[in-house]
């Protein structure tokens, strides 16, 4: 078999399960001529067990018109808003404190995200992820 010739590649941000035609979907793969109605069924079967949760995901369209797509795991900010149950991060950045986090719930979303970072260990994404935290005005806490 002849391989596929990749034509573009697409990064969306979509709430888990809930992927349909219109728009932001709609508007960005239109153009591209793949079935989208075939897509956010396979998007919505993939992620209906994260419910709530905005998952990027990179969808691969080829010269045929048809497509693959990898789920990654939720941004970093996101998970951080969620566990601190907050709505949005400081707008005055790391000057101003809005949460507190454990360094437990710390650990949690960095091994939510090794998979998706550019490090080999907890440590390391830990790390990653405070910075993350720090900027957005929620402290870890020991």
């Amino acid at each position: 078999m002849a391989k596929k010739q990749v034509v573009k590649e697409v990064k969306l941000q979509i709430p888990a399960g809930k992927a349909t035609p219109a728009p932001p979907v709609g508007t960005v793969l239109g153009p591209s001529g793949i079935n989208l109605q075939e897509f956010c069924t396979k998007y919505n079967d993939a992620t209906k067990d994260k419910i709530g949760d905005i998952l990027p995901v990179e969808i691969t369209i080829y010269e045929d018109r048809t497509f693959d797509f990898v789920i990654k795991t939720p941004p970093a900010a996101f998970l951080i808003k969620k566990i601190a149950k907050i709505k949005s991060g400081s707008k005055k950045g790391s000057t101003e404190i809005v949460a507190t986090i454990t360094k437990a719930q710390l650990k949690e979303i960095a091994e939510i995200k090794l998979p998706d970072l550019n490090c080999y260990t907890v440590d390391e994404a830990m790390k990653i992820v405070e910075g993350t935290a720090k900027n957005m005005g929620v402290k870890v806490e020991e």
